[in-house]
C-alpha cells in the first residue's frame, strides 16, 4: 500500500467497500494513494519523490480511471491540487487576445487552452465523449480532462448513458468546467480525415461543429467562447482549410444572429503554424 507517513494522526477514507488509512498526507500524496487503491493493477508503481514526477503520475492515473464516483475527501484534495496548478501556470483572459478588425468580437490567442478564462472553452472530443484514456497523451481532450478533474469524465458519462449511443460528428454537449478557469466545457466531435483527403461531407461536418458549439453557448446565455482547432490535430483535417471553415462558420453565425449573447469568440491556437494562418484570416496584422 502506497502510504507516506508524516504524523501519527490519520483518517480513514472509504473506497468502494473498503477503507484507506491516510496519515495526514499532503493533497498530492493523498490523491496518489487513493488512486492506487482504486486501480489495483497499478499498485506496484513507485510514487516519485519529486513534485513533477508526482503530478505526471497523478495525471496518468486520472487518465486511465473509469468514470465513477469518488469520496469527498479525495475530491477536496484533487481540487486543491489542480487549483494550485492553475495558479502556477497562470490564467489568460480575453483582454490579452488580438482583436480582428473584421469584427471586434473575433479574437486570436496562442497558448494552453486550459489556462484560458472564458465562459466556455471547446473540447475536441471523440465519439465516446469520455476523454482520452491514454496516459499523458498530448491531445487537447486529455489536457482538458486532466486539468478539470475526474468530475468531468463523470458528467460526460452521465450524458452519454442517458443518450445511449455514440456522439454524432458535428454535434455538441455542455458540462461544467470544474477546476478549469472556464465556467463550462463544450464538447464536440470533429470529422476524421482518411487517406482519400477531405470530402464535402467532412467540410460540412466541421462547420457543424462550430455552429453547434455556438448554438449551445447561446442556449446557456454565454458571453464568450474559446475554440480549439477542431480536427486539425489527431484527426488530420488540413490546417488551412480547417481555419477557413472555422472563421467562415463563426462569422456567418454572428452575422445571422443580431441578438446573440455571444460577445467574444476566441480562436485558440497552440502551434505557430495555426497562429500564422488565423492571424492572416482574421487580418489581425492590419488591426
Amino acid at each position: 500500500m502506497h502510504v507516506i507517513t508524516t504524523t501519527d494522526t490519520f483518517t480513514q477514507i472509504p473506497v468502494k467497500g473498503f477503507e484507506i488509512t491516510i496519515y495526514e498526507l499532503d493533497d498530492l500524496d493523498l490523491i496518489l494513494n487513493y488512486l492506487f487503491e482504486e486501480l489495483p493493477d497499478h499498485r506496484q508503481m513507485i510514487i516519485p519523490s519529486d513534485l513533477t514526477g508526482k503530478r505526471r503520475l497523478m495525471r496518468s492515473l486520472m487518465n486511465i480511471r473509469p468514470a465513477r464516483e469518488a469520496s469527498e475527501h479525495f475530491l477536496k484534495a484533487q481540487d486543491a491540487e489542480l487549483q494550485k496548478q492553475v495558479l502556477e501556470k497562470g490564467i489568460d483572459e480575453i483582454n490579452q487576445t488580438l482583436v480582428s478588425p473584421l469584427d471586434h468580437r473575433l479574437k486570436l490567442w496562442q497558448g494552453d487552452i486550459t489556462r484560458f478564462k472564458a465562459d466556455a472553452i471547446v473540447n475536441a472530443a471523440n465519439s465516446q465523449m469520455l476523454g482520452c484514456f491514454v496516459p499523458l497523451h498530448g491531445c487537447i481532450d486529455n489536457a482538458i480532462h486532466s486539468a478539470a478533474g475526474i468530475q468531468l469524465r463523470l458528467d460526460c458519462n452521465d450524458l452519454m448513458e442517458k443518450q445511449g449511443y455514440p456522439e454524432p460528428v458535428g454535434s455538441a454537449k455542455v458540462t461544467k468546467g470544474y477546476n478549469l478557469p472556464a465556467k463550462f466545457v463544450i464538447h464536440t466531435v470533429g470529422p476524421i480525415i482518411g487517406s482519400g483527403g477531405v470530402k464535402h461531407r467532412e467540410e460540412k461536418e466541421l462547420s457543424d461543429c462550430y455552429l453547434s458549439c455556438l448554438r449551445m453557448a447561446e442556449e446557456y446565455k454565454l458571453g464568450s467562447i474559446a475554440f480549439c482547432c477542431i480536427s486539425t490535430g489527431e484527426y488530420r483535417f488540413p490546417n488551412q482549410l480547417g481555419a477557413e471553415i472555422a472563421v467562415k462558420s463563426v462569422r456567418e453565425y454572428l452575422d445571422q444572429s443580431p441578438d446573440t449573447s455571444i460577445e467574444a469568440v476566441v480562436f485558440n491556437v497552440f502551434k505557430d503554424l495555426d497562429y500564422s494562418i488565423y492571424r492572416k484570416l482574421l487580418q489581425c496584422d492590419q488591426g
